[in-house]
């Protein structure tokens, strides 16, 4: 396929954010679109990353994009089909069968990084898109499209106890056969979002209907897709590319705001995550972040220094 930069327009982003949509064939709700964001680095470079956003979520991380330009990194993000930019009217949010589904969009895009010339590619997801790109990486070893995965907080496991989690979530995969559409609590408090947006207690601007404070419920098929990947990730997945892990120090579990909000991850049990990223075979690093927000690049800005730091630092060492 033949890509042109004509196929980008003004991204509402601003600041020299553009955006291009990508299109796809129809599914059990209609119509599917993607959303492909770019900004480029002032500096000529043939480096660049592709970033995924997590679940309830889109792109709107404009300081994180701005880090990355200034490190000579030409920066793309995708809002992923029935999320921010690509939900359509029909569509259900988050709503897909398989996280497979998505394999249309990071293909397509990876196919456009590399037609603008980008030679070294960083794949880097946050939460579910973390899960998603450390699965996709696994099922596509000796790829020539990216050349390193870079995880925020990833969704390696339902924070959620034992039982549940050993009968609880089983049992409503295997009911998402009979009952795909059958809708259950999207899993975690409205006070994360509380936590980041400036209209309550943090210092975030973005859109609510896009990332909305009380979390809209989720289907059984979902469930199942996240069931899913996760038992891939959960049986050592082997990936052939330098791979950072990042995470909080500490889980959050209020049920009332307090301001551990500000400083530990209120979404996922890090415990988790930091099990599984020792489970996966490869070059893995893993980095605890003290005091890190789930999304780490949100966290409170002495966090988040320590944050680019370790992730800079780690590209220096794998490649440059």
């Amino acid at each position: 396929m033949i890509y042109s930069d004509g196929d980008y327009e003004r991204d509402l982003l601003g600041d020299g954010f553009q955006q291009r949509r990508l299109n796809y064939a129809d599914d059990y709700e209609g119509e599917v679109i993607a959303t492909l964001v770019r900004k480029k680095s002032e500096i000529p470079s043939v480096k660049a990353v592709l970033y995924v956003h997590g679940f309830n979520d889109y792109f709107f991380q404009d300081q994180m994009a701005q880090r990355f330009n200034g490190a000579a990194y030409n920066f793309y993000a995708l809002d992923l089909r029935k999320y921010g930019r690509s939900l359509l009217a029909h569509q259900k949010m988050n709503n897909v069968h398989s996280l497979l589904e998505y394999d249309e969009e990071i293909n397509e895009a990876l196919q456009i990084i590399k037609s603008e010339n980008n030679m070294e590619v960083l794949l880097m997801g946050h939460s579910t898109g973390g899960l998603i790109l450390t699965n996709y990486a696994g099922r596509n070893l000796r790829s020539t499209l990216f050349h390193g995965l870079i995880c925020n907080s990833p969704f390696y496991e339902f924070n959620l106890n034992g039982i549940e989690r050993n009968l609880g979530v089983p049992l409503l995969s295997f009911l998402s056969r009979f009952l795909p559409n059958l809708l259950i609590s999207g899993g975690f408090s409205k006070l994360y979002g509380y936590s980041l947006h400036r209209q309550k207690y943090g210092e975030w601007n973005y859109l609510l209907n896009w990332k909305p404070h009380d979390i809209p419920k989720v289907t059984l098929s979902f469930i199942n897709a996240i069931r899913t990947a996760h038992k891939s990730i959960q049986n050592k997945l082997t990936l052939d590319v330098p791979t950072l892990v990042l995470y909080s120090s500490q889980s959050v579990n209020d049920k009332k705001w307090s301001e551990r909000f500000m400083k530990g991850d209120a979404v996922l049990n890090v415990k988790h995550i930091a099990y599984y990223a020792n489970q996966l075979n490869g070059n893995i690093t893993n980095c605890e972040i003290e005091n890190g927000m789930h999304d780490l690049v949100l966290s409170q800005k002495s966090v988040r220094e320590t944050v680019y730091r370790e992730m800079f630092e780690w590209i220096d060492l794998n490649f440059r």
